[in-house]
């Protein structure tokens, strides 16, 4: 049994395989949970896997514009209408897209900002970046077109994919038709008729209706109008300037436009008025639309300029005119940026006036100093030429401080080590630091400026004094002082020695030195450039007469002459301008009577401070005092201060400051042996004539000062003198040049 039955299924399975070879579209089945395809069906989705993707498309067009919706109102002999117009940009970047053709617009706009315009053959197009969707509201602008009893204008459509429009016109149910449209409805209100209709997109829809009128609302009477050009021509560097206010007065009619002459060679650049509607560049002219013909008067501001090569030239121009004004007159002014120098051989029709003359609006418009102004009146069709030959010269430096005076003090040890100390009352407009050029090996070890301390810059190429400072004013005189230490030789048993300013790169008036050499040393044979100071004249330049005591060689710049001691003397200073109310005004003096200028003045009033500095004769001048009690003081290093009350404004106020008394124990560095310094500087008259010969060549007050400091005050070591001789020099006019002092030396 079991034989029959493996017999039969191996006849079975040999039925289907030849089965199977008979059919061959038959796939025979796979194991299961897989998938059996035929090698054709196997090849095809191994050449779908290795197939690169398609690149996308681009968009056909690079914007397109989806709706516009229109409302136009016709005023008067124009229409105007403002366009909605809704779009998107398919493509990034900057695209353009045709908003309008053949149309006047006024104005784009784009989320209240303005829209970017180019105009190519006739059509507006705008400059939008995608991809994204845009808005413009687009305002336009046309004239009514009369007939006997009829009206029309031409309203532009976009070119959307819809267009709906909202007109609307004069007259109580006017008969209004639109060519190229379907009106959808229609009311009349207040003497006017509104409608709304749909419009064919990228048209020129004419827009008619019906009037009452048989004929042209034409001018009843000619137009008269007077005319008056003020221009201003700017001479630049490389252009010509040039502005005009065009003044038009109408005497009879009412113009809807005026004219305007432009002369050849300029560029617009701008046009506007109060009463300027819209305004027409065309080669050789510009049409000015008035907003209300009814205005009597009307005033343009039209600029212009053009290219100019720099350097000397003769400039010809011609001016802007108003062919249609019964009567033109004018004025022109030249102003030139930079040094120039302008002059005009005879110009027919134009005369000269003086610029003080010129009328107030265009000195308004002038930013430089006027050169030259002239008036016409035109009596041709051309108005006069305008012919400068214009000479420019090379720029200046302009001196932005200078020191009306400076006040050296130098004090020289036995070892040969000096320490100057150098104060300037200086006017400065912008200046910033001052360069000094030290000796070699010299070190600044103190600055003020204003009375506060400040700190020195060193530079590449030398140090710097600050002369300014935060809360200063410079608008007055003002105190600068630095004071620098540097080595030398020590004295020997005797020898020759140099001593020397530094260069300083803002001018000074006079220089004045004092030079204090120790205690047994004796000086002679003194040469270099500076001159003695009791020969240099000094009265009446505010810093007091000098008188000379010793033994003299000779006089002058560079010649040799003898030490000495000097003594100031009192000077005839001249009478001060009375104070106008809200000033305060008056000079401060020292015991002798002479001028002291640099003291800091303090005005204090109503809650107010004032702080000013003397100036060189020893005045002051408060100004925007407050009214009441007045408190006024005044303070100088070495002086003891002062103070004065005043009950008004008005009041001149002098000061007297007495030298400080000076009694105190110098300490000294480790090495020094100094002992106590004793120096009085309060004497009577009477005193001072009878102490004159012993003490004649005792130190000034500056010396005693730069003594305590550099004893206890300035952070250097170095042996102070106790006693010596002073020797004092001038030199006028100092322009960043070395001062130079010479002598011959002898120990006793």
């Amino acid at each position: 049994m079991a034989g029959v039955f493996a017999r039969a299924l191996l006849v079975s399975l040999l039925c289907v395989q030849a089965a199977a070879a008979q059919d061959p579209t038959r796939v025979p089945a796979g194991a299961p949970g897989t998938v059996t395809l035929t090698r054709s069906d196997y090849d095809r989705l191994l050449d779908l896997a290795t197939a690169r993707p398609r690149a996308a498309e681009p968009a056909p067009v690079a914007a397109a514009l989806t709706r516009a919706e229109i409302r136009a109102t016709v005023t008067g002999p124009t229409a105007r209408a403002t366009m909605r117009v809704d779009g998107e940009a398919f493509r990034p970047g900057v695209s353009k897209v045709v908003l309008l053709k053949n149309a006047t617009m006024l104005d784009a706009r784009s989320d209240a900002r303005p829209l970017p315009i180019v105009t190519e053959g006739g059509a507006h197009v705008a400059l939008v970046t995608g991809p994204a969707v845009f808005s413009a509201t687009l305002e336009i602008g046309a004239p009514i077109a009369s007939a006997p009893g009829r009206a029309s204008f031409v309203l532009p459509v976009p070119n959307a994919g819809s267009a709906t429009a909202t007109i609307d016109v004069p007259g109580e149910q006017a008969d209004v038709h639109v060519l190229g449209g379907l009106i959808l409805r229609r009311a009349s209100a207040n003497g006017r008729t509104t409608i709304d209709a749909t419009l064919s997109p990228g048209t020129q829809t004419e827009v008619w209706w019906s009037t009452h009128d048989t004929a042209t609302n034409g001018s009843a009477r000619d137009v008269r109008f007077l005319a008056d050009v003020k221009s201003l021509v700017t001479i630049a560097d490389a252009d010509i300037r040039l502005v005009s206010i065009v003044n038009a007065t109408v005497v009879q009619g009412e113009p809807s436009q005026i004219e305007i002459a432009l002369p050849p060679g300029y560029e617009v650049s701008g046009i506007s008025g109060s009463t300027l509607d819209r305004s027409d560049v065309q080669p050789g002219r510009a049409i000015l639309v008035v907003a209300d013909p009814a205005v009597r008067r009307h005033q343009f501001l039209i600029s212009l300029e053009r290219a100019q090569a720099p350097g000397s030239f003769r400039l010809d121009t011609g001016l802007p005119a108003v062919p249609a004004a019964q009567r033109e007159t004018g004025e022109v002014a030249v102003e030139g940026l930079g040094t120039m120098e302008v002059s005009s051989p005879e110009m027919p029709g134009l005369r000269r006036m003086d610029v003080r003359e010129l009328d107030p609006g265009v000195a308004a418009v002038a930013r430089e100093s006027l050169l030259a102004a002239y008036r016409y009146q035109r009596t041709g069709d051309e108005p006069p030429a305008l012919v400068l030959d214009v000479k420019r010269f090379a720029d200046a430096a302009v001196l932005a401080a200078v020191a009306e005076r400076a006040v050296a003090t130098t004090l020289v040890t036995t070892e040969g080590r000096a320490l100057t100390e150098i104060t300037l009352w200086i006017r400065n407009r912008a200046q910033s630091y001052m360069k000094v050029a030290l000796p070699p090996g010299a070190s600044i070890v103190s600055v003020e400026v204003g009375g506060s301390p400040a700190a020195p810059v060193e530079g590449t190429d030398g140090s710097r004094v600050p002369l300014l400072r935060p809360g200063l004013r410079t608008d007055g005189l003002y105190a600068v002082s630095f004071a620098y230490l540097h080595g030398g030789a020590p004295f020997l048993k005797k020898g020759d020695m140099q001593m020397t300013l530094p260069p300083m790169d803002i001018p000074v008036n006079v220089v004045e030195w004092e030079l204090f050499v120790p205690d047994g040393i004796r000086t002679d044979r003194f040469d270099g450039n500076v001159i003695a100071a009791g020969l240099a004249g000094l009265a009446g330049t505010g810093i007091g007469v000098v008188s000379y005591t010793g033994s003299a060689v000779g006089a002058g710049v560079g010649g040799g002459f003898g030490g000495g001691t000097y003594q100031a003397g009192r000077e005839q200073l001249s009478p001060l301008a009375p104070a106008m109310p809200g000033q305060i005004a008056g000079r401060v003096l020292d015991a002798t009577g002479a001028p002291l200028p640099g003291v800091m003045i303090t005005v204090e009033s109503g809650g107010r401070r004032q702080e000013l500095f003397t100036a060189t004769d020893g005045s002051y001048v408060a100004s925007n005092v407050a009214p009441g009690d007045v408190v006024v003081s005044g303070a100088l290093q070495g002086f003891k201060g002062a103070q004065r009350n005043v009950s008004q404004t008005g009041a001149q106020v002098d000061l007297t400051l007495e030298t400080a008394g000076l009694n105190e124990i110098v300490n000294v560095a480790a090495n020094s042996n100094v002992g106590p310094s004793n120096y009085s500087n309060m004497r009577s008259d009477d005193s001072r004539r009878k102490a004159a010969d012993t003490e004649i060549q005792a130190p000034s007050v500056n010396m005693q000062n730069l003594q305590r400091r550099a004893a206890g005050v300035l952070p250097i070591r170095m042996d102070v003198p106790r006693a010596g001789t002073s020797h004092r020099f001038v030199r006028p006019l100092v322009i960043d040049e070395q001062t130079v002092v010479t002598f011959r030396y002898k120990r006793r």
